[in-house]
């Protein structure tokens, strides 16, 4: 993979950039929406995610990296529980997937996926994380992202 495939899969997370309203729903529990910012560091290299959640959902900070060699998306994820997990991460611009399916810095009592669609307007992403202890993936939780704030193109990157 060369300097410009890499740029273009970098390119590809521009929507992401911005502000965003996140709304979680759990089965018999009222909770307030959360905050997610996402922002380009070390020169846009990598892309990074900051949310605030009320209980029971934690605050966590992602860093999205693209693979120099494979253009492959990495999400390396940090929450206020202590918990570090990584996903293989696709993203095509219109469809975001998280996915972890093999032990990383903790233990792995469930696989994991996220499957987000960007709305057409670029303001909205429509997903839900799902686990998956046996044959069959089941939903965990909806989440919807709702843009407040768009972010700039970085002019270093």
């Amino acid at each position: 993979m060369g300097a410009a495939a890499r740029q273009e899969a970098l390119k590809r997370l521009e929507v992401l950039v911005g502000e965003w309203v996140v709304e979680a729903e759990f089965p018999g529990l009222e909770v307030p929406p959360g905050r997610s910012v996402f922002e380009w560091s070390l020169d846009g290299q990598f892309l990074v995610q900051r949310s605030q959640a009320p209980n029971p959902v934690p605050d966590s900070m992602s860093i999205i990296a693209v693979d120099p060699e494979t253009g492959a998306y990495t999400q390396h994820y940090f929450d206020s529980r202590g918990v570090v997990r990584t996903y293989a991460m696709t993203f095509d611009g219109e469809v975001w997937q998280l996915l972890r399916e093999t032990p990383d810095f903790s233990p792995l009592d469930f696989r994991q996926r996220f499957v987000g669609l960007i709305g057409d307007d670029g303001d909205t992403i429509r997903g839900a994380w799902e686990k998956r202890t046996d044959a069959s993936w089941e939903r965990d939780f909806p989440l919807t992202y709702r843009r407040l704030i768009a972010g700039g193109v970085d002019e270093a990157r």
